[in-house]
């Protein structure tokens, strides 16, 4: 990506429309956003061919802790790699502040291993801090580059996969339906057709399938897109103390800001983690400034340097950031 390089309008419309529903076609995006549906395909193509968006699906897992990791000079970039090469990583930023590496990762079973075996072998680790993941209040899945009318999100809105802020899948996934996973992992628009092709299933088999997964909570199907490419060149984590008391309304008022990408209650010095991304540092300042933090005790603010992993995907398979 060009150092400067932004969407047009016109694309930036159509990543907002993917990003309420990942496996919409070209046809129902561009009757919501008023183009032509040959615009739209040419264009959202061309996005997906190039690497500037991504739609992927996610595996949900039981539970998950943000690991915020100190390295010795000169390792940062070892660091953020090895821990991004990891399967049940999320995202992974290198950031300023008291931390060089904060990445989210994600578990079925205990944690014994991963914290005292796995991580503490990072390559470049000198420290690392958990916090456990209490509670979220939005994940990326609902953040949106842009605006979209309450008309225009009603009708992208999926009929199962909307954003979940927890899940409790209801069955076991069979042999079959992590085959189907691994596809849209992969491809989160592959076609019933294609799936079917790959995970030798009938076409009917997959759909029924793929419906219950989605309905099932198991995966959520998300769209990627490098924030700088919205515009949104500044992106910064922020780690708030605030009381107990006030806590999930400081979390539900968060999510609603449109800055925000993400918001989780977090178990450790910080009871809350934000991440924001902006236009530019004077508007974190005045994002900042002119939040009414309530009861907040103290926020410290991570600057995000650059990405190597986000919902899921390694950024590589992405432009830039």
């Amino acid at each position: 990506m060009a150092e400067n390089e932004v969407l047009s309008e016109v694309e930036q419309r159509i990543v907002i429309a993917l990003q309420a529903d990942g496996r919409a076609t070209w046809r129902k995006i561009a009757k919501v956003i008023g183009e032509p549906e040959r615009t739209v395909a040419r264009y959202g193509s061309a996005l997906l061919d190039e690497g500037k968006i991504k739609v992927a699906a996610i595996a949900h897992r039981k539970a998950a802790v943000i690991a915020s990791l100190k390295c010795a000079p000169g390792t940062i970039p070892v660091a953020s790699e090895a821990i991004s090469q990891r399967a049940d990583t999320s995202f992974t930023y290198m950031v300023t502040g008291e931390s060089d590496v904060v990445s989210e990762l994600h578990y079925d079973g205990g944690l014994e291993d991963i914290l005292t075996l796995q991580l503490p072998a990072t390559p470049g680790l000198s420290s690392i801090q958990i916090y456990p993941i209490l509670k979220y209040f939005k994940t990326i899945r609902a953040w949106r580059a842009g605006e979209l009318s309450e008309a225009q999100e009603a009708a992208l809105r999926p009929s199962a996969g909307s954003e979940l802020t927890s899940w409790n899948p209801t069955e076991a996934m069979s042999p079959s339906d992590r085959l189907i996973v691994d596809v849209l992992r992969t491809n989160g628009r592959a076609s019933i057709d294609s799936i079917s092709r790959q995970v030798r299933m009938s076409e009917t088999s997959v759909s029924r399938r793929l419906d219950s997964l989605l309905r099932g909570e198991h995966i959520s199907i998300r769209t990627l897109v490098d924030p700088a490419l919205m515009g949104y060149r500044v992106e910064a984590l922020l780690w708030i103390q605030v009381s107990p008391a006030s806590v999930d309304a400081l979390g539900n008022m968060l999510k609603t800001l449109p800055q925000v990408r993400y918001v989780a209650a977090v178990a450790g010095d910080a009871q809350l983690l934000v991440d924001v991304t902006v236009e530019s540092q004077r508007d974190l300042y005045e994002f900042i400034a002119a939040t009414n933090w309530g009861e907040m005790v103290q926020l410290r603010t991570s600057m995000v340097l650059g990405a190597r992993k986000r919902g899921g995907r390694m950024v590589e398979e992405l432009p830039h950031n």
